[in-house]
This record gives C-alpha cells, structure tokens and sequence, in this order.
C-alpha cells in the first residue's frame, strides 16, 4: 500500500512495542471505537506463533437498536452474544455461516452491547504462518474469515481479554480522515446502508474497493460471501 501522495503508510516504516490499548480508549461509542481502531494492531500468539496485522478495515455494530447487531431488540441477550454486553475490550468470536470465525471488539458500557467486527488487516509480521494457514490463498487477511484464519483465532478465544495474549489489540498508527473511506456495511440485510464501515484507502488488506455500495451489491455477492468469508 502507498498513500495517495505515493509515501508508505507509518506502519511500514517500523513497529512500536506491544502496548494494549487502554479500557478508556474502548469504553466509548462504538462508532468512534471502530473508526480509531484503524491503524491500530492486533498481535496473535496463537500456539507459540507470532503474526501480527494492521487493522484497515471495521464495521460497527451498535447494540439493541441495530437491527443487524446479534443483539438486536428482537434477539435479545441469548448465550450466543453474551460477551456482547461487556465489559469493554473482550473479543466476542463466532462463526459466520457456520464456516468461518470473526473476531469483534467489544466496547461501549456494560450492558450496552456494542462491538466492532475487524474486517480487515494488513500483515506486518507472520506473514509465512500466515500463509500456512490460508493454504497459500491470498489475499491473507482481507476479509474476516481470512484474518481469523490466518491469525489463528477460533472460538476459544471467544470471551477473551484483549489487553493480553493470545491474542491482544496493541497500538498502532493514527489514520487521517483524509485517507479513511466510510460505507455501508458488507454481507448483511437490515440496515446494510449504515455508514458503519470504515476502512483505510489504497490498502492490499480491505475487502472492498474504494466507492464499493451495498446497495449495489445483489444477491450474487451476497452468495458468494458466504462462500469465501470475505
């Protein structure tokens, strides 16, 4: 990736240290949550091995009046989403489709059941683990299925405290609005034209293109997402 002024991106110009993001900076809205997330890291350490990416690519699920939340008004507070309603910083981890994991942050106050699905990374390190574990399919981690898979996260880390490993969301970069594209929300039907999608521009590591629009997104997508977990 390379920004629009033809430089790279801070996070290919070195790594700071594994710092966890602080429980105040997790605790508010969940739409703030999700656009600051971006350029921000989360570090796997899934059974000894170490891959790390950037995150460029959210979606913001926010609590009981999003009717495409999993704790919608109409769904309720169910064993499923429990980790939904708090505290702030857990991953909430569950399988799409029946085929591939997801990983959310979880944010806002307890019992307000806020959370931030990572859509997608770009890898900074791991990057030939993380490739084992895609079975050498590419692109590694556009798409949520993809980044789970090639971090290593499944639903054993559901419930999972993120200022620790296995699995921690560690400060990054700041992203300016400038080079953050806002949409609506990819693969689902309620309320998909919600601009809760944020993503950094011009990254190899988000799953849509710059201007792509639920709207015009038909039925064959939508298959075709739940066949790749993008």
């Amino acid at each position: 990736m390379r920004r629009e002024d033809g430089t790279p991106p801070p996070w290919r110009l070195g790594l700071p240290a594994d710092i966890a993001l602080p429980s105040d900076f997790l605790r508010r809205d969940v739409l703030a949550v999700a656009r600051d997330l971006l350029g921000k890291r989360l570090v796997s350490t899934v059974r000894g091995r170490r891959t790390c990416g950037v995150i460029v690519e959210v979606e913001a699920y926010r609590g009981l009046g999003d009717p495409a939340s999993h704790a919608a008004t109409r769904i309720g507070r169910t064993r499923r989403n429990e980790v939904m309603f708090g505290p702030a910083g857990h991953a909430y981890v569950y399988r799409s489709y029946g085929m591939h994991w997801c990983v959310n942050v979880v944010t806002g106050g307890e019992g307000d059941p806020q959370a931030v699905l990572i859509r997608g990374l770009e890898p900074l390190e791991g990057e030939e683990v993380m490739r084992s574990r895609r079975g050498g399919k590419t692109p590694l981690a556009a798409g949520p299925g993809r980044l789970c898979q090639a971090l290593g996260i499944t639903g054993a880390l559901n419930g999972h405290d993120l200022s620790s490993p296995p699995l921690t969301l560690a400060a990054g970069w700041s992203v300016t609005d400038s080079g953050v594209g806002i949409s609506g929300r990819v693969g689902v039907r309620l309320a998909a034209d919600r601009p809760y999608r944020f993503y950094v521009r011009n990254s190899d590591g988000v799953s849509r293109p710059d201007g792509w629009d639920p709207r015009g997104a038909g039925q064959a997508e939508r298959e075709a997402w739940k066949g790749g977990g993008e």
